[in-house]
């Protein structure tokens, strides 16, 4: 029996779209959601690290780094300032259930792991004086600004 083959070069087209999406997808550029997360930000060598998710603030005194952390031992977060740069890094825990298979799951969002994320400021600060809380899930920075960061009132001498 003679058996025809009927090509569909728009079908190899859309797989290699879909397979474009996902390579894109995995490294954050065109998620569903707004930003660098990704899911695969835990993943060593996979994506960048963009957790916690924060915002950056400051006034004429200082800078100021609100840090979304949820579920993270405040033991295991490590906050270090050199010059304008802050260092966050911690581990996330693993949600309890532990022993449940990757193919059990419907839907996991939730990643867990090590994670390291560096922040460079506009400006120097004083590590000496910066001061970090944590309380509901939210690390809060303070990093005084160096004098020399700051701005200068100058008089103005009339004649």
């Amino acid at each position: 029996m003679l058996r025809t083959w009927n090509w569909n070069p728009f079908s190899d087209i859309e797989a290699l779209r879909r397979e474009i999406d996902r390579v894109f997808e995995e490294v954050g550029v065109g998620a569903p959601w707004p930003g660098p997360f990704s899911r695969v930000s835990f993943l060593p060598g996979r994506a960048a690290r963009a957790y916690p998710l924060l915002n950056l603030r400051e006034d004429s005194d200082a800078f100021y780094l609100e840090c979304l952390a949820p579920g993270i031992d405040p033991k295991s977060l490590n906050v270090s300032v050199v010059e304008n740069q802050v260092t966050i890094s911690g581990e996330k825990p693993a949600p309890p259930g532990g022993s449940v298979k990757p193919e059990a799951y419907h839907r996991n969002e939730r990643a867990a792991g090590r994670f390291v994320r560096s922040i460079e400021l506009p400006a120097d600060v004083d590590s000496a004086k910066a001061k970090a809380d944590y309380k509901y899930g939210i690390l809060d920075i303070r990093l005084p600004k160096a004098e020399s960061a700051k701005p200068k009132r100058l008089s103005i001498d009339v004649k």
